[in-house]
């Protein structure tokens, strides 16, 4: 089991276990908002409610820390596993501009490319090739891309992440 863990102004932040989700509402530092009924946690001296979600008693916001990370996984995902050339399965990322020529690991470089399509690509650019990609490269944005975690999330969690994005 896993919890939302959301700040002081109902934005998601992380997802958590629900041990250390327990343990910040037993320390006095967080809240539950929702909780999963019928599946209490049994203490040696007491019954707790099992969170689903929380939020936290004080969180200062760092400015800027929303950023989506660049990862290969990412950027497969974002693009739905498809090619960004041909369309079909894609199981490689490929940089725009090349590396050698001093593209960057950016996620407007990056493209999800099936292994023909990069192998044929090399190290050229899509306009050497006569290539067109088939949709415009851009930073991945909502809830979900924000908070770590929450691709197999748990319905409860809907309406708050709902408001992040």
């Amino acid at each position: 089991m896993r919890t939302l863990v959301l700040n002081a102004g109902y934005e998601p932040l992380a997802v958590v276990s629900f041990k250390r989700a327990l343990v910040l509402v037993m320390n006095e530092k967080a809240s539950i908002v929702e909780r999963i009924e019928d599946e209490p946690v049994w203490g040696t001296s007491a019954t707790y409610e099992r969170p689903a979600v929380i939020v936290l008693s004080r969180y200062v916001r760092v400015p800027g820390g929303r950023r989506v990370p660049v990862t290969r996984r990412g950027v497969l995902r974002r693009d739905a596993h498809r090619c960004g050339y041909c369309g079909k399965a894609a199981t490689t990322i490929d940089h725009i501009l090349p590396r050698s020529r001093g593209g960057a690991d950016s996620w407007e470089n990056l493209v999800a490319a099936c292994l023909r399509c990069n192998n044929i690509k090399s190290d050229r650019t899509p306009q050497e090739m006569g290539w067109e990609l088939r949709v415009t490269p851009r930073p991945p944005r909502g809830g979900a891309w924000t908070v770590r975690g929450v691709e197999r999330g748990d319905p409860r969690w809907e309406p708050y992440l709902a408001l992040a994005a």
